[in-house]
């Protein structure tokens, strides 16, 4: 038998060995593949509020450990508290110009969505939650808040105050010193 020949024999039984698997093992394309490490392809997620016997707390979710920055932002060195709020007025100015019309713009809309509802689309604090029963927020146009420094502003976005939840999760770093812009626009153009 010389090589040539020999090769194509070689690859001719290669072939039918082949076929011949396909055969026995008859695969079917719209099954799953044999499934050899089923806990990668099951494994148990839990809801993010659902109880959880092995977690501490006994709850999935778990709070962040304490210095934790979300990527994308620089640590934030103040913390919660009124003298916290008045160093962050004394020590932070808002880096955003406020002749950029976009970021009033973008200011005005996450105010819409985020502050409407408590402080009124004016900032009057006579928004839909007080038709409710909910005690009135401060209104945007009294003497304190036209006189609050923005970075005192800022902090109460970041960790709330009063009755105010903290809007540091649902807003970016920009996000809040936008809404700080469109709560300085609104004070000089409108009043309550």
């Amino acid at each position: 038998m010389s090589g040539a020949r020999g090769y194509v024999l070689i690859a001719l039984l290669v072939g039918l060995l082949t076929l011949g698997l396909r055969a026995v093992w008859r695969t079917d394309p719209t099954q799953r593949n044999l499934e050899v490490f089923t806990e990668m392809v099951y494994s148990k997620a839990a809801e993010s509020f659902s109880e959880n016997g092995v977690l501490p707390g006994g709850i999935t979710q778990q709070p962040l450990v304490a210095g934790v920055v979300p990527r994308g932002e620089l640590p934030l060195r103040y913390g919660p508290g009124t003298e916290e709020a008045q160093r962050m007025g004394r020590e932070l100015a808002n880096p955003l110009d406020p002749a950029d019309g976009s970021h009033v713009d973008r200011g005005r809309e996450l105010y819409g969505i985020y502050c409407t509802l408590c402080h009124g689309p004016g900032g009057d604090g006579q928004g839909k939650v007080t038709q409710r029963g909910v005690l009135p927020p401060p209104s945007l146009h009294s003497a304190r808040a036209k006189t609050l420094p923005d970075g005192e502003l800022f902090h109460i976005l970041t960790y709330g105050q009063g009755n105010m939840a903290a809007y540091a999760a649902q807003l970016s770093r920009e996000e809040r010193w936008q809404v700080v812009l469109h709560i300085r626009a609104l004070q000089q153009s409108e009043s309550p």
